[in-house]
């Protein structure tokens, strides 16, 4: 868990990840989301960026709620994202030294559900984390999740 009065302490790793998200959500989201479900889950934190130092430093979301709804809508589309893994409280507005930002906490998605993957292709929309970064899923990868949901569903 982030303890959010002291973000300037957390640098986006494996299990974090910052969006500046004030133009709305960016794309990039989809592929963090479908990373962190298919690994070990993570924390995407909207309104935050990055500093030259990797320090984290929380920016002023405009309209929250609007991203929400915008990040809800998708995330329960189908036809966008493959599986909705996440619940209400995994989802929220934080105010961190005035400022308000968003944690999603994105849970590692059971072997029947995985792989996770955005737009209707698995073997397109399938991601990874490694490091800081989001990494499309090997053919391999995505059979071999293939594979545990089906084992899961036996």
């Amino acid at each position: 868990m982030v303890d959010f009065e002291n973000l300037q302490n957390y640098q986006e790793n494996n299990r974090i990840e910052a969006k500046q998200a004030l133009g709305g959500l960016p794309e990039s989201i989809w592929e963090t989301y479908s990373a962190f479900a298919n690994a070990d889950g993570g924390i995407l934190l909207l309104g935050v960026e990055e500093l030259p130092d990797k320090s984290l430093h929380a920016l002023d979301l405009l309209d929250p709620q609007w991203l929400l709804e915008d990040f809800w809508a998708i995330l329960t589309d189908p036809k966008q994202v493959s599986a909705n893994i996440l619940q209400p409280e995994d989802v929220q507005i934080h105010e961190v030294q005035g400022k308000h930002i968003i944690a999603i906490t994105v849970p590692k998605a059971a072997a029947g559900q995985r792989p996770v993957y955005i737009g209707s292709d698995c073997y397109r929309g399938s991601y990874r984390r490694s490091g800081e970064g989001d990494y499309r899923c090997t053919r391999e990868e995505v059979d071999a999740m293939l594979a545990e949901q089906k084992a899961a569903r036996s």
